[in-house]
């Protein structure tokens, strides 16, 4: 007698949570959301988090207001974000460096598994990459600078904002590739690495089209190359890569949404019907061409593909630099 009311309790506990699912969808939000950014302040992650933000709030009628969390190349505002109730009204703002973080870090490092703890929204854009050095540096070519370090090893750095940053795999890549020992000296966020090269402190840094694009137009730093496969509206008279002399070189980075696991389905379409609609707007299409960042739109199913996919990539090319 007690089971089976016990079981007429469970059942009616269930019937209740799954018909009020979409009543909770439907309402959502009806409170402030907020965006956890991994990142330091003004880099692309930040900039398109405040975006998002805003057209959020025009779409929901809510305040989405952006929380950053930096420190351990992204890990600490991960963690806050996948231990964060799973209501709708905690989002993580992720990029590459979360993919490749899940082969570049231990768990115990990490704390979390991206996949397990988190759950896809959607991605939002991606952009490619151009190596920079500092004026003062003499290469004024992608191959001189190769040929400069081959001539020095180890005495030449690169910056990046954090271990695992996708500025950081970039680097490794580039020195797997191209054959070449340069040290990675990084720092807490993008804007601080940015400054280390302008400053001279560090020759070179990878780093996003849109963030650095400015500081090559002031020529407060030198463009010797973009990563992407073809050459960037934003610096058309720059080489690509692949143009420059290293064959199959090709780094992005992308940024995108993600939640705690266990956030209502209802809730994640929501959110992903909403985003996939900003992205596509004409305003915001024309503001990310005119910065050389090209807009993303998936369901949440094809990014959960996506991603588990750049976990892999990812993880390929940890053991290339290993190796190397």
């Amino acid at each position: 007698m007690i089971a089976r009311s016990f079981a007429l309790a469970l059942a009616a506990g269930l019937l209740a949570a799954f018909s009020a699912a979409p009543s909770f969808a439907q309402d959502y939000p009806t409170h402030a959301v907020r965006i956890v950014v991994p990142f330091g302040a003004g880099g692309p992650a930040d900039v398109a988090a405040r975006l998002i933000g805003n057209v959020l709030q025009e779409s929901f009628g809510q305040p989405f207001v952006v929380e950053n969390r930096t420190g351990a190349g992204g890990v600490i505002g991960t963690i806050e974000a996948a231990k964060s109730p799973a209501d709708g009204y905690t989002l993580l703002m992720m990029s590459n460096t979360q993919t490749a973080n899940e082969s570049l870090l231990t768990a115990d490092k990490r704390k979390y598994e991206l996949m397990r703890d988190l759950t896809p929204i959607a991605p939002v854009n991606y952009s490619d990459l151009v190596i920079v050095v500092n004026p003062s540096v003499p290469a004024k070519t992608l191959q001189e600078f190769i040929a400069l370090a081959k001539a020095q090893p180890g005495k030449l750095n690169y910056a990046s904002s954090g271990q695992g940053t996708p500025y950081h795999m970039a680097g490794e890549l580039f020195k797997a590739m191209a054959g070449i020992d340069v040290v990675h000296v990084p720092y807490r966020n993008s804007g601080e690495a940015r400054s280390g090269v302008i400053g001279g402190q560090v020759q070179m840094m990878i780093d996003a089209v849109p963030a650095m694009a400015p500081n090559v137009a002031e020529k407060q730093v030198r463009a010797l190359a973009t990563t992407g496969r073809q050459r960037s509206t934003v610096l058309p008279n720059v080489p690509t890569a692949i143009e420059a002399g290293v064959p199959g070189y090709e780094a992005t980075i992308w940024l995108g949404l993600m939640a705690p696991a266990g956030t209502p389905k209802p809730v994640i379409d929501k959110l992903n019907a909403a985003i996939n609609a900003m992205v596509k707007r004409p305003d915001i299409v024309k503001l990310w061409t005119e910065q050389g960042a090209v807009p993303m739109s998936m369901t949440p199913e094809q990014f959960d593909k996506f991603l588990r996919g750049d976990i892999e990539k990812w993880a390929d090319v940890v053991k290339k630099f290993d190796k190397s």
